[in-house]
């Protein structure tokens, strides 16, 4: 049995790639995770007395703690989720951007690498050092043009230049010390167990409450959007076939401005709930001034995974919203409970002040 040592597993995306990977069996699951605002226990509480999954509660950044993980478990791959990873939140305060996403990658760069060196020949050849990213490191596209795993970096939040920094480091890491690893650059993830600060739960979320749906500038910003399940899908497929050293960009093939993410989910509502009473929901709309480094389109090309490794998304945007809305109507108590914290949908990014 494989065993995987996964960093920030409770967090949206982590949760969804733990649930699937232990689905389908022949692996064991360490989840190592601070549970910041966004790691929440909930997202896998199905899993409580599963045979081949443990939950560890601490910080990427906690050399000694991450030794331990990986001399105790002797993992096969460590995959790396844990980041802070909202533009918003990084243009109030970047320095937990700074330390996470840069400084706690390398810890675990540092850690990997000394339990890699102590491996034995063959496991050495089969250890992977999985490092998850984002295309916002591309910076921002014109009206033309898709993002490959050679377009040059230009970020231009401090999150997105937190990401960047980690994505260098990685590939340091191999150049340099021979460690073999992997880097995945995502677009815009969406479904199941997604903090409601990002656009889409946050719209459903108000919508349900009769709330305003905010929406920065003229709501034309552009991404590629990406059904979560499929992204997990293709880490998987990145781990299993991928070539160490290598970067694989992945996408939904799903462009659409956010005006028209918010019209699609107003329509659903409108037929999933008919007796709302803030129907039509399109009527909750309220533009709002735009954020400072507001990115004006993303767009991802995902054709090398597809040629090099076989994986192609399996959602299409119209099938993969419409099970996310029906998700999000079905698991209200879980909304409240992630409402009742810290984050109360109010809006971030405003003060423009360095912490």
């Amino acid at each position: 049995m494989k065993v995987w040592l996964v960093t920030g597993g409770s967090g949206f995306i982590g949760s969804n790639f733990v649930g699937q990977a232990l689905a389908g069996g022949g692996v064991k699951v360490i989840n190592l995770d601070l549970l910041t605002y966004a790691g929440n226990p909930e997202n896998l509480s199905g899993l409580e007395g599963h045979p081949d999954y443990r939950f560890v509660q601490g910080d990427i950044g906690d050399r000694a703690l991450v030794a331990r993980l990986l001399h105790e478990h002797r993992p096969d791959a460590l995959i790396n989720f844990a980041a802070e990873s909202h533009v918003d939140r990084s243009i109030d305060g970047p320095a937990a951007f700074i330390a996470t996403n840069i400084g706690g990658t390398y810890n675990l760069l540092e850690s990997a690498l000394a339990y890699w060196r102590g491996l034995t020949a063959p496991a050495r050849e089969g250890f992977r050092f999985l490092h998850v990213s984002t295309d916002e490191v591309y910076g921002s596209l014109g009206a033309t043009g898709l993002f490959t795993e050679t377009t040059p970096y230009a970020p231009n939040s401090p999150y997105s230049a937190s990401k960047a920094a980690s994505d260098h480091l990685v590939r340091a890491w191999h150049h340099t010390y021979g460690l073999p690893v992997l880097t995945t650059n995502c677009s815009n993830n969406y479904g199941p167990y997604q903090y409601p600060e990002k656009l889409i739960p946050l719209m459903i979320m108000n919508a349900i409450a009769g709330k305003p749906l905010p929406i920065y500038g003229d709501g034309l910003n552009i991404r590629d959007w990406l059904y979560v399940e499929d992204h997990c899908r293709a880490i998987q497929t990145v781990l299993a076939r991928g070539r160490p050293g290598e970067v694989y960009n992945v996408g939904g093939h799903n462009e659409l401005t956010n005006l028209e993410i918010v019209d699609t989910l107003c329509d659903l509502l409108d037929e999933l709930v008919p007796d709302s009473p803030h129907q039509p929901h399109r009527s909750l709309k309220n533009f709002v001034k735009d954020r400072p480094g507001h990115d004006r389109r993303y767009a991802i090309d995902a054709g090398k995974i597809q040629r090099e490794l076989g994986w192609a998304p399996q959602e299409t945007f119209q099938t993969g919203i419409r099970k996310t809305v029906a998700w999000y109507l079905d698991h209200q108590t879980w909304c409240r409970r992630v409402m009742d914290g810290s984050y109360r949908g109010e809006r971030l990014g405003l003060t423009g002040g360095a912490a």
